[in-house]
Protein backbone atom coordinates (compact mmCIF):
# COMPACT_ATOMS: atom_id res chain seq x y z
CA UNK A 1 0.00 0.00 0.00
CA UNK A 2 1.33 3.41 -0.98
CA UNK A 3 0.92 6.07 1.71
CA UNK A 4 1.23 9.77 0.80
CA UNK A 5 0.66 12.95 2.78
CA UNK A 6 -0.12 16.65 2.52
CA UNK A 7 1.60 18.81 5.15
CA UNK A 8 0.63 22.50 4.97
CA UNK A 9 1.55 25.20 7.48
CA UNK A 10 -1.46 27.16 8.81
CA UNK A 11 0.13 30.57 8.27
CA UNK A 12 -2.27 31.70 5.55
CA UNK A 13 -4.95 30.43 3.17
CA UNK A 14 -4.07 27.75 0.64
CA UNK A 15 -3.44 28.69 -3.00
CA UNK A 16 -3.39 26.79 -6.29
CA UNK A 17 0.11 25.41 -5.66
CA UNK A 18 -1.11 23.75 -2.48
CA UNK A 19 -4.11 22.36 -4.34
CA UNK A 20 -1.88 20.81 -6.99
CA UNK A 21 0.36 19.16 -4.39
CA UNK A 22 -2.61 17.84 -2.43
CA UNK A 23 -4.39 16.54 -5.54
CA UNK A 24 -1.22 14.85 -6.80
CA UNK A 25 -0.55 13.29 -3.41
CA UNK A 26 -4.14 12.03 -3.11
CA UNK A 27 -3.98 10.49 -6.59
CA UNK A 28 -0.72 8.67 -5.77
CA UNK A 29 -1.72 7.28 -2.39
CA UNK A 30 -3.92 4.36 -1.39
CA UNK A 31 -3.79 6.02 2.02
CA UNK A 32 -3.59 9.83 2.20
CA UNK A 33 -2.55 11.50 5.44
CA UNK A 34 -2.99 15.13 6.48
CA UNK A 35 -0.45 16.85 8.71
CA UNK A 36 -0.71 20.35 10.16
CA UNK A 37 2.79 21.82 10.47
CA UNK A 38 2.07 24.46 13.10
CA UNK A 39 5.33 24.58 15.05
CA UNK A 40 5.70 28.26 14.13
CA UNK A 41 3.27 29.40 16.81
CA UNK A 42 4.00 33.05 16.08
CA UNK A 43 2.45 32.80 12.61
CA UNK A 44 0.08 29.83 12.83
CA UNK A 45 -3.61 30.63 13.32
CA UNK A 46 -6.59 28.37 14.19
CA UNK A 47 -8.64 29.98 11.41
CA UNK A 48 -6.06 28.89 8.86
CA UNK A 49 -6.26 25.31 10.14
CA UNK A 50 -10.01 25.42 9.58
CA UNK A 51 -9.35 26.96 6.19
CA UNK A 52 -7.18 23.96 5.22
CA UNK A 53 -10.02 21.56 6.07
CA UNK A 54 -12.52 23.74 4.21
CA UNK A 55 -10.38 24.02 1.08
CA UNK A 56 -9.64 20.29 0.90
CA UNK A 57 -13.32 19.43 1.29
CA UNK A 58 -14.17 21.93 -1.48
CA UNK A 59 -11.64 20.17 -3.72
CA UNK A 60 -13.25 16.83 -2.88
CA UNK A 61 -9.98 15.59 -1.36
CA UNK A 62 -10.57 13.26 1.57
CA UNK A 63 -7.88 12.22 4.03
CA UNK A 64 -7.39 9.28 6.34
CA UNK A 65 -7.67 9.98 10.04
CA UNK A 66 -6.15 10.90 12.35
CA UNK A 67 -4.87 14.33 11.36
CA UNK A 68 -1.36 14.74 12.76
CA UNK A 69 -0.83 18.12 14.46
CA UNK A 70 2.81 18.95 15.11
CA UNK A 71 2.23 21.31 18.05
CA UNK A 72 0.81 18.31 19.92
CA UNK A 73 3.96 16.23 19.35
CA UNK A 74 6.74 18.35 20.82
CA UNK A 75 7.64 15.74 23.45
CA UNK A 76 8.31 13.21 20.66
CA UNK A 77 10.66 15.60 18.86
CA UNK A 78 12.46 16.42 22.10
CA UNK A 79 12.95 12.71 22.78
CA UNK A 80 14.53 12.21 19.36
CA UNK A 81 16.77 15.25 19.87
CA UNK A 82 17.84 13.89 23.26
CA UNK A 83 18.75 10.57 21.66
CA UNK A 84 20.97 12.35 19.13
CA UNK A 85 22.47 14.47 21.91
CA UNK A 86 23.31 11.36 23.97
CA UNK A 87 25.25 10.02 20.98
CA UNK A 88 27.21 13.26 20.63
CA UNK A 89 25.64 14.03 17.26
CA UNK A 90 24.33 17.49 18.11
CA UNK A 91 25.85 20.51 19.84
CA UNK A 92 24.66 23.78 21.31
CA UNK A 93 25.24 26.82 19.10
CA UNK A 94 25.23 30.31 20.67
CA UNK A 95 25.93 32.26 17.47
CA UNK A 96 23.56 35.01 16.43
CA UNK A 97 22.69 35.67 12.80
CA UNK A 98 25.03 38.67 12.95
CA UNK A 99 27.87 36.47 14.24
CA UNK A 100 27.41 34.03 11.37
CA UNK A 101 27.18 36.78 8.74
CA UNK A 102 30.39 38.38 10.07
CA UNK A 103 32.32 35.10 10.07
CA UNK A 104 31.40 34.43 6.46
CA UNK A 105 32.84 37.78 5.38
CA UNK A 106 36.21 37.00 6.99
CA UNK A 107 39.17 36.16 4.69
CA UNK A 108 38.72 32.43 5.20
CA UNK A 109 34.92 32.44 5.39
CA UNK A 110 33.09 30.14 3.05
CA UNK A 111 30.15 32.00 1.51
CA UNK A 112 28.75 28.72 0.24
CA UNK A 113 28.34 27.37 3.78
CA UNK A 114 25.39 28.55 5.83
CA UNK A 115 27.15 27.97 9.14
CA UNK A 116 30.96 27.92 9.65
CA UNK A 117 30.99 25.60 12.67
CA UNK A 118 32.07 28.20 15.23
CA UNK A 119 30.50 26.43 18.22
CA UNK A 120 31.21 22.84 17.13
CA UNK A 121 34.46 22.42 19.12
CA UNK A 122 33.13 24.01 22.32
CA UNK A 123 32.68 21.71 25.35
CA UNK A 124 29.12 21.29 26.54
CA UNK A 125 28.33 23.94 29.14
CA UNK A 126 24.96 23.35 30.88
CA UNK A 127 25.28 26.56 32.89
CA UNK A 128 25.73 28.65 29.77
CA UNK A 129 22.84 26.84 28.09
CA UNK A 130 20.64 27.68 31.08
CA UNK A 131 21.23 31.42 30.71
CA UNK A 132 22.10 32.05 27.05
CA UNK A 133 19.85 31.68 23.99
CA UNK A 134 21.04 28.85 21.77
CA UNK A 135 19.97 26.34 19.19
CA UNK A 136 20.92 22.70 18.64
CA UNK A 137 22.84 21.85 15.47
CA UNK A 138 23.65 18.52 13.89
CA UNK A 139 27.37 17.71 13.84
CA UNK A 140 27.36 16.77 10.18
CA UNK A 141 30.88 15.31 10.19
CA UNK A 142 30.03 12.84 12.96
CA UNK A 143 26.63 12.16 11.41
CA UNK A 144 28.12 11.26 8.04
CA UNK A 145 30.63 8.92 9.68
CA UNK A 146 27.66 6.89 10.89
CA UNK A 147 25.08 7.38 8.15
CA UNK A 148 27.37 7.73 5.14
CA UNK A 149 26.62 10.00 2.20
CA UNK A 150 22.86 10.07 1.64
CA UNK A 151 21.00 8.96 -1.47
CA UNK A 152 17.34 8.61 -2.36
CA UNK A 153 14.99 7.41 -5.07
CA UNK A 154 12.49 9.59 -6.91
CA UNK A 155 9.10 8.23 -7.96
CA UNK A 156 10.30 7.76 -11.56
CA UNK A 157 12.98 5.34 -10.35
CA UNK A 158 15.90 7.80 -10.62
CA UNK A 159 18.49 7.44 -7.86
CA UNK A 160 20.16 10.59 -6.52
CA UNK A 161 23.19 11.01 -4.29
CA UNK A 162 24.39 13.97 -2.24
CA UNK A 163 27.82 15.27 -1.27
CA UNK A 164 28.97 16.24 2.23
CA UNK A 165 28.81 19.91 1.23
CA UNK A 166 25.04 19.59 0.82
CA UNK A 167 24.52 18.57 4.43
CA UNK A 168 25.96 21.20 6.76
CA UNK A 169 25.41 21.60 10.50
CA UNK A 170 21.66 22.10 10.22
CA UNK A 171 19.60 23.51 13.09
CA UNK A 172 17.44 20.79 14.64
CA UNK A 173 15.80 22.81 17.42
CA UNK A 174 15.84 26.21 19.12
CA UNK A 175 14.21 27.76 22.17
CA UNK A 176 11.20 29.11 20.27
CA UNK A 177 10.87 25.99 18.08
CA UNK A 178 11.19 22.54 19.70
CA UNK A 179 11.97 20.97 16.35
CA UNK A 180 13.16 22.14 12.96
CA UNK A 181 11.34 21.27 9.76
CA UNK A 182 13.97 18.61 9.04
CA UNK A 183 13.62 16.75 12.33
CA UNK A 184 9.84 16.92 12.66
CA UNK A 185 9.35 15.99 9.00
CA UNK A 186 11.28 12.70 9.16
CA UNK A 187 9.75 11.74 12.52
CA UNK A 188 6.20 12.43 11.36
CA UNK A 189 6.58 10.78 7.95
CA UNK A 190 7.79 7.63 9.70
CA UNK A 191 5.02 7.80 12.31
CA UNK A 192 2.38 8.05 9.56
CA UNK A 193 3.93 5.23 7.53
CA UNK A 194 4.50 7.50 4.54
CA UNK A 195 6.00 5.57 1.63
CA UNK A 196 6.05 8.39 -0.96
CA UNK A 197 6.81 11.99 0.00
CA UNK A 198 5.02 14.26 -2.48
CA UNK A 199 6.19 17.88 -2.28
CA UNK A 200 7.40 20.79 -4.39
CA UNK A 201 10.75 20.86 -6.15
CA UNK A 202 11.75 23.79 -3.92
CA UNK A 203 12.07 21.31 -1.05
CA UNK A 204 14.41 18.92 -2.89
CA UNK A 205 17.48 20.52 -1.21
CA UNK A 206 16.03 19.38 2.15
CA UNK A 207 16.23 15.73 1.13
CA UNK A 208 19.95 15.03 1.86
CA UNK A 209 19.81 16.18 5.49
CA UNK A 210 16.49 14.39 6.01
CA UNK A 211 17.90 11.16 4.63
CA UNK A 212 20.82 11.45 7.07
CA UNK A 213 18.40 11.93 9.97
CA UNK A 214 16.37 8.92 8.84
CA UNK A 215 19.50 6.79 8.93
CA UNK A 216 20.58 8.11 12.34
CA UNK A 217 17.13 7.56 13.87
CA UNK A 218 16.59 4.15 12.28
CA UNK A 219 13.62 5.28 10.20
CA UNK A 220 12.57 3.82 6.83
CA UNK A 221 13.52 5.46 3.55
CA UNK A 222 10.51 6.69 1.55
CA UNK A 223 10.40 7.39 -2.16
CA UNK A 224 10.25 11.08 -3.15
CA UNK A 225 8.18 12.86 -5.74
CA UNK A 226 9.39 16.45 -6.08
CA UNK A 227 6.89 18.03 -8.43
CA UNK A 228 7.04 21.20 -10.51
CA UNK A 229 5.86 24.38 -8.84
CA UNK A 230 2.77 26.28 -9.89
CA UNK A 231 3.58 29.87 -10.84
CA UNK A 232 1.85 32.88 -12.27
CA UNK A 233 1.81 32.90 -16.07
CA UNK A 234 4.78 35.31 -16.09
CA UNK A 235 6.83 32.91 -13.97
CA UNK A 236 6.38 34.60 -10.60
CA UNK A 237 6.17 32.09 -7.79
CA UNK A 238 2.93 31.72 -5.84
CA UNK A 239 3.48 32.70 -2.22
CA UNK A 240 1.24 33.55 0.74
CA UNK A 241 3.30 36.62 1.56
CA UNK A 242 2.79 37.93 -1.99
CA UNK A 243 -0.99 37.54 -1.66
CA UNK A 244 -1.24 34.76 -4.23
CA UNK A 245 -4.83 34.06 -5.33
CA UNK A 246 -6.32 31.79 -2.66
CA UNK A 247 -8.57 28.78 -3.06
CA UNK A 248 -11.12 30.63 -0.93
CA UNK A 249 -11.17 33.45 -3.49
CA UNK A 250 -11.55 30.95 -6.34
CA UNK A 251 -14.44 29.32 -4.50
CA UNK A 252 -16.11 32.71 -3.97
CA UNK A 253 -15.71 33.38 -7.70
CA UNK A 254 -17.75 30.28 -8.48
CA UNK A 255 -15.01 27.82 -9.43
CA UNK A 256 -16.02 24.16 -9.01
CA UNK A 257 -13.50 22.67 -6.60
CA UNK A 258 -13.91 19.04 -7.63
CA UNK A 259 -13.47 19.90 -11.30
CA UNK A 260 -10.38 21.92 -10.41
CA UNK A 261 -8.87 18.99 -8.50
CA UNK A 262 -9.57 16.67 -11.43
CA UNK A 263 -7.84 19.06 -13.84
CA UNK A 264 -4.84 19.40 -11.51
CA UNK A 265 -4.51 15.63 -11.15
CA UNK A 266 -4.21 15.43 -14.93
CA UNK A 267 -1.32 17.92 -14.83
CA UNK A 268 -3.34 20.83 -16.23
CA UNK A 269 -3.72 24.36 -14.86
CA UNK A 270 -6.34 27.11 -15.19
CA UNK A 271 -5.63 30.08 -17.43
CA UNK A 272 -3.20 32.56 -15.92
CA UNK A 273 -0.99 29.91 -14.31
CA UNK A 274 1.99 27.84 -15.43
CA UNK A 275 4.37 25.15 -14.18
CA UNK A 276 7.99 25.93 -13.35
CA UNK A 277 10.56 24.20 -15.53
CA UNK A 278 12.10 22.27 -12.62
Amino acid sequence: MNVTRFAPSPTGRLHLGHAFSAALGRSRGDNFRLRIEDLDQGRSRPEFVEGIFEDLRWLGIEWDEPVLVQSQRTAIYEEALEALRDRGLVYACFCTRADIAQSLTAPHGDAATSYPGTCRPLPDDPERRATTPHCWRLDSAKALEIAGLPSWTEADGSRFGASASQIGDAILARKDAPSSYHLSCVIDDAASGVTTVVRGADLRPSTPIQRVLQELLGMPEPTYLHHRLVTHEDGRRLAKRDLAPTLAAMRAAGVDGRELADVLTKGQLPLGFAFSEA
